[in-house]
Order: structure tokens, then sequence, then C-alpha cells
């Protein structure tokens, strides 16, 4: 027989986009669409040169070079058509990624737009280096059987029965038993549970296993404990330089352990430790990757797909968006070294309310957005989820977080809408006298709007009242009150009583002053549209 029929050909390397786009990282690429997913499969790097007729091959990733923009669009179509993965391109302008990604989706490819200050080499050398690094026939993530081959292995080397755990004693995966007679009552439970009995573990502790396994490498022997269902044990931990990242653990059965199941332990977990890493690693790539597709999405430089495709999201629900912010930048400074706590209490607290609930921070705010809400869901609820962060973090770590509560919006794509509210409204309650931890636009909008005449005023000085700056200068000069007695005055109705009062001064002391401001500006105060711009004016934090 002819061997080519009998000889399986080698399985190129490949990775899937979620890896390539984790290896390549944000400050290189952004996603613009992925009509298919992040794991479709990208099996090699093709240069695309504009002079040359646009050809690809199938699960290439194509690098677009020297075409910009609409010059795109042959590219694009000539992907879709030869079954590649994907195509990096540049934008000419925000505008173009709107345009490009529909064209990208009724292509069926991928669309990555290269920042504007990098280099094609770069990607193209870091592009096939991950599929250099990857091996053959690899797509997604680790294989979970790694760790129960190796339990497996190990437990032939011992001849005993394995399990292999994290650092919170959670069971990662064992080794087979065909004798059920072999397994003690802690094993039959640990397995079953995925998690050591909290009385077994107690004992530990109080024999101090766990205290040897955190600071040694060495195999450690724990004696058999009829009175308690246990047979006898070996344990060592699997360690990261000085981290302990899990322990094996091997359940002597019917026949006695090997002689030397202790060296074959200690390289158990050794090899056990690269795989934790590589699980750590991969965990952090992909949470970092999580938080990079959240950013983009309520910045508004990413659309929807690529987030809810890489989660499992359903776009087409509600969603909104929560702010929180510390308040003033005293606070904000006190808050620095807590900051990572109000994150994860936040966290916490949110995932108990929703499921999907995803946390980030984009400085000096935390946002979290609620993809996949009920249909219907109102107001109220969300200000009352918020409400609990608030106490939470305010009985728990004494700090002042406030929180706002942005539109209900009908899909994940227009969140970008519900974190703008969310951001109008802190702005509004860091600069205003409000009394609610958390808003809603509803609850203060005459805040938030004269919050925002205020920036507008207070970033274009050519629309102010060059007569009303003019008082607030000579008051700076003279250490004057008059502005304030002014601004007092009109905050009061035109109520001298009441506005001598909250200044602490006699009503004619008030009368004088009012009548020195009209002299020296020539403001005529009978007139309502002066009063309603000094007001406004008047309201501009000093210096500004």
């Amino acid at each position: 027989m002819d061997p080519a029929e009998t000889t399986p050909l080698p399985v190129p390397a490949s990775i899937s986009l979620r890896e390539l786009l984790m290896a390549l990282g944000d400050s290189l690429v952004e996603v613009q669409a992925a009509p298919a997913g992040l794991d479709v499969e990208i099996r090699g790097v093709a240069l695309l040169d504009p002079e040359e007729p646009p050809t690809t091959q199938p699960g290439e990733l194509v690098l677009v070079i020297g075409a910009r923009g609409r010059a795109a669009y042959p590219a694009l179509r000539a992907a879709g058509r030869d079954g590649a993965a994907g195509v990096v391109v540049k934008l000419d302008g925000p505008g173009q990624a709107a345009a490009l990604s529909e064209t990208a989706t009724e292509a069926g490819v991928a669309l990555l737009s290269l920042r504007g200050e990098a280099r094609w080499e770069q990607v193209n050398a870091l592009a096939c280096a991950a599929l250099d690094d990857a091996p053959p026939g690899h797509i997604g993530e680790a294989d979970e059987s790694d760790l129960f081959s190796l339990a497996q292995t190990t437990a032939i080397l011992t001849s005993g029965i394995v399990s292999i755990e994290d650092a919170a004693n959670r069971v990662l995966a064992y080794s087979r038993s065909t004798d059920s007679d072999e397994i003690d009552d802690l094993r039959r439970r640990s397995i079953l549970g995925w998690q050591g009995p909290e009385a077994y573990l107690a004992k530990l502790r109080e024999w101090g296993v766990f205290q040897h396994l955190h600071s040694s490498d060495e195999v450690i022997s724990i004696d058999s404990h009829p009175e308690l269902g246990i047979r006898r044990r070996l344990a060592v931990a699997i360690r990261s330089g000085d981290r302990q990242l899990g322990t094996i653990w091997v359940q002597e059965g019917s026949t006695p352990l090997s002689e030397r199941s202790g060296q074959a332990l200690l390289g158990a977990a050794r090899v056990a430790a690269l795989h934790l890493v590589r699980r750590r690693r991969e965990l952090s790539e992909n949470l970092t990757f999580t938080r990079t597709l959240l950013a983009g999405l309520l910045e508004g430089s990413t659309g929807p797909q690529p987030l809810a495709t890489h989660l499992g999201f359903d776009a087409t629900r509600p969603a909104a968006v929560l702010g929180f912010s510390y308040g003033t930048a005293e606070v904000v400074a006190a808050a620095e070294l807590t900051h990572a706590e109000v994150t994860n209490l936040v966290s916490v607290h949110i995932a108990a309310r929703h499921r999907s609930a995803l946390v980030t921070q984009v400085d000096p705010r935390i946002y979290v957005l609620l993809p996949q809400l009920p249909r219907g869901i109102d107001i109220d609820t969300l200000r009352g989820w918020g409400q609990e962060i608030t106490d939470a973090v305010r009985r728990h770590l004494g700090l002042p977080l406030r929180g706002s509560v942005g539109c209900v919006v009908s899909t994940l794509g227009d969140v970008t809408e519900s974190r703008r509210e969310a951001d109008r409204i802190l702005d509004a309650m860091l600069g205003a006298d409000v009394h609610t931890a958390v808003a809603a636009l509803p609850d203060i909008q005459s805040e938030v709007l004269v919050s925002e005449v205020l920036t507008l005023l207070s970033g274009h000085p050519e629309i102010r009242d060059p007569r009303l700056t003019a008082l607030v200068a000579h008051d700076s000069r003279h250490q004057g009150r008059l502005a304030e007695t002014l601004l007092t005055y009109l905050n009061s109705f035109g109520d001298v009583r009441a506005a001598a009062a909250q200044l602490h001064v006699h009503p004619n002391t008030l009368r004088y002053r009012l009548r020195r401001a009209e002299e020296l500006t020539g403001l005529d105060l009978s007139r309502p549209d002066q009063r309603l711009l000094a007001m406004l004016q008047l309201r501009l934090p000093p210096g500004t």
C-alpha cells in the first residue's frame, strides 16, 4: 500500500483570532468586525500589495499595505471570496470604520484596524511569531485533559490515587481507579464536591500540613486515620518561584505506595507548575482582552459584536451603564491605595444582582456594563443596585462613593449613549450640592443642565460678560465680597433680608454692596437677562 495513503499529513500550526488579538495587543489593532466570531482559525499571514491582484488563501490573516479606507474594499471582498480569516487595514478617519465593517460583515471576514502610529512590519512579525509558537493543530485554549493525563501518569509511577488541586483546594484533575474500595471517604467526597471537605481541611490545618506546603518544596507524608476514614497520603506543593499554585495529593490504595513515590511526586509538581502557569497566563490574557473590548465599546471605538461574540452575549437585548466616582481630587488621592478593593467590592455586589455584569476602570471612574437586561427593567431597580454598592463602599471602606445610572438602551450597540449619560450625571454631582449618593437623569436633570452650561462658559471666555469678569477680578485684588454678595442676593430671589442673614451682614450692608457692584461694572440688576447671566457666570470656580 502506498505510504502516502496511510501516513497522515502534518497539521499546520494555527491559532484563533482571539489568541492572535491577545498576542498583538490593543496598542496595535482594534477589532471592527468579526462576523464568524473570535474563534475563527488563522493558519498564516499574507502581505497584500495594492499593485497586485487581490487574491488570498483560506485561513490567512491579510495585511493590506498601502490601501487605506475605501481602497481596501477589493481586498475585503477577495478575502471573503477566498475564505481568508481576517483583514487588517489602516483607516482614513473615524467615518471609514462603519462602512468597512459593513463590507467585512457581508464578506464574512474579520476586519481589524491598525492604529495610525503602528508599523506593518511590527504586526507581521508579532503575528508570525504567535503562529510559530503554536503547536501543530492547536486551536483555542490549552486542552484541559493535560492535567488529567498528568494525574494518571503520576498514579502509575506512585502506585497511588492522585488528585491535583489549585491554591484554594479546588480539585482540578484526578486519576482513574478501577477499584472503588481503594478510594477513601475523603477522596470520594473531594471529587464529588470538587473541593476538600471543610472538616478534614481543618484537621490538615491543625496538623500543620498547609503551613508546610506553603513554605516548603518537600514532599510531606500524612499518616492514615481510620477513625476518620482516611488512608495514608503524600502531598507536595506546586510552586512557581515563591508562589504556591496548588497541591498534588497521592492517596495510598490497597497497594502500598512505591519506594520512589516522593521523587515521582516532585517531578509531577514541576510539570504541573508549567500547566498552571500557562493556565493563569491564559486567564490573565483573557481578562485583559475582555477589558480591552469593554473599554473600546464604552468609548465608542469598537462595536458591540467582538465583546458579544467573545462572551456569548445577546447584543440585541437591552443594556445600561452604571458609573461610580469618589468625588473630589483629595478623596481620589486618598483612595488610590484602596482602588482595587473598591473595584472588587463593586464587582462582587453587582455580580450578585446581574450574572452578565462587567466592571472596568477608566481613571478615575469605575463603570459597570449591564448587558442582556430583562426587557422592561426600570431605572428604580438599577438605582437600587447602585445604592447597595455605594452603601457597601461607605460601610466597609469609609469612602464617599457617588453613583450614576445611565439610560437603559435597546441594544448593546447603544451603550455609549448610556455611558455618556452616566458621565453627565457624575459631572453634575461633583459640582453641585446634590444630597443623594446615586442618581439617574430625572433625579437631577436641572443640576445636569446647569453644570453643562457652566462647562460651556468655562471653556468659552468669549461668551462671558466682561463686566462680571471685572467684578470677580476687583474682589481678588481688594479681598472684596461684591461678587459673592451679588450671587447670594440673586439666589435668594432678591430677598435682601434672607441674603443678608445668609452672609451674616446687616441688610443695609448688603444694599451698599449691591449698589457698589452696579457702579463698578455698569450692571443693571433690574434687567432679567443681566440677572440670569450673573447667576450663571458667578457660579464659575475662581480663576476659571
